[in-house]
């Protein structure tokens, strides 16, 4: 076979496995452009609650995470929820669409409509936020005590968008 016919042929092998998934619709962002991507290490805190029932659960409390950029801290993720980033900008958002994780052990992916706007840099034209790539933060398991804290690690990709 000679290499001007292998190069094409591994090309089309290659193709299929480039290609990323396609999001759920639930938190897809149809006509919107990538402002930033960064990759967040953190976790979700919860608290020891009494739920409707009147038995005690772990109910989500909020997310503390720091956003990372090719290894670099660039900002931070926290209750809100809110992003802020190093350079001053910073919004915050709220749930807007939603899509189970990849395991049961993964927080649901999510899309956030942003509902405010801090500072001015680079989160400044965002309009969404997408939360992709979960992995862990969920909590399991029985809490005793009231007002007891614990939280789970997670990571997660989050894509900020603008409107085109």
């Amino acid at each position: 076979m000679s290499i001007k016919l292998a190069v094409p042929c591994l090309l089309l092998l290659a193709g299929p496995v480039l290609a990323a998934d396609p999001l759920p619709d639930a938190i897809a962002a149809p006509g919107e452009s990538i402002v930033l991507s960064v990759h967040a290490e953190g976790a979700q805190v919860y608290e020891c609650k009494a739920g409707t029932d009147g038995k005690l659960a772990w109910a989500f409390r909020e997310p503390i995470a720091t956003l990372l950029s090719e290894g670099k801290t660039i900002g931070r993720h926290y209750a809100g929820p809110n992003w802020e980033h190093a350079d001053g900008s910073a919004v915050a958002a709220k749930v807007a669409g939603n899509a189970p994780g990849a395991t049961a052990a993964d927080i649901p992916l999510l899309k956030l409509e942003v509902t405010a706007h801090r500072g001015s840099g680079v989160l400044t034209p965002v309009t969404t936020v997408q939360r992709i790539n979960t992995h862990g933060g969920k909590l399991d398991g029985a809490c005793d005590k009231a007002g007891d804290f614990k939280s789970a690690p997670y990571s997660a990709e989050y894509v900020f968008l603008k409107k085109s």
